[in-house]
């Protein structure tokens, strides 16, 4: 387990890759800057850059709430929108979405 350095798979896509070999492949094609933003807005803007974004494009999130991370995990599962990373580096939350 800990030589994936990765959480217990959560979907189809979980066994692709060893992390930074998918993490290197995943093209960014918006970034949501929602850092210094409290619940809800972080979702809002990322619902208002799906609205934007092609089937199959990854929106990169940037946010600062704690609370996001939860709160990314439950959105993409009620919309459909795939959580395709989610980490922390400095406080700031990033997360990458694979638009359905």
């Amino acid at each position: 387990d800990l030589k994936s350095g990765a959480r217990p798979p959560s979907g189809p896509k979980a066994s692709e890759g060893k992390g930074l070999e998918l993490m290197a492949t995943i093209e960014i094609a918006l970034t949501v800057d929602a850092k210094g933003l409290s619940c809800p807005m972080p979702i809002v803007k990322t619902a208002q850059a799906m609205k934007t974004a092609a089937p199959g494009a990854h929106i990169e999130v940037l946010a600062t709430d704690a609370g996001s991370v939860k709160d990314f995990a439950a959105w993409s599962k009620a919309t459909g929108h795939e959580l395709v990373e989610s980490t922390v580096e400095g406080g700031v939350y990033r997360f990458v979405l694979r638009h359905k």
